[in-house]
């Protein structure tokens, strides 16, 4: 995903929704590569060829997920234990990092916005089995959060959907 002839189709999608696919690109570029943060987010930027709003939006959110990476990855780890984040596939990974940034970050974004969000992406650019798999996990990081809310202890990780691209297997392309 680190060429023009790589990148997802972005064009159909609008708004908010167009930046977070903006986002996973740059995400994943960044996940599968050395680059430099600001160079990729200005290449997936001008790439995209998108508005000012949703550039904006982009940017904040891939700088957003950058500076609270090890956070973010904590709670992906605790909520699919089953998959070592080595190991899962970088299009689902970006995915997941992207909203559970909104879900942690995004004080004014309904926490199933940024769920339903993740599992349209998923839908577009993952796997068959990637909207599932995505789903299930934000699900369980989402009762985490509201069981320790509640003061209670957070309930146990579920058995999650086997994606077809299983573990062992970090695919390159996302197909």
């Amino acid at each position: 995903m680190n060429t023009e002839e790589d990148a997802l189709p972005v064009g159909e999608l609008a708004g908010r929704s167009r930046a977070r696919a903006v986002a996973v690109q740059a995400l994943y570029e960044l996940d599968a590569t050395s680059h430099d943060l600001a160079t990729v987010i200005r290449r997936r930027i001008e790439d995209g060829q998108v508005a000012e709003d949703v550039a904006s939006y982009a940017s904040y959110v891939v700088q957003g997920v950058a500076e609270r990476l090890d956070e973010i990855d904590a709670r992906l780890a605790a909520a699919a234990p089953a998959w070592p984040l080595e190991q899962m596939d970088r299009v689902d990974k970006s995915i997941l990092r992207l909203a559970i940034f909104e879900m942690l970050y995004e004080t004014g974004l309904s926490h199933r916005i940024a769920i339903n969000e993740a599992v349209e992406l998923a839908k577009l650019f993952g796997h068959e089995s990637s909207p599932r798999f995505v789903n299930g996990v934000l699900g369980t990081i989402e009762r985490q959060r509201r069981a320790a809310r509640a003061g209670g202890d957070p309930p146990p990780s579920v058995e999650l959907p086997t994606p077809e691209h299983g573990p062992g297997r970090t695919s390159g392309t996302g197909t």
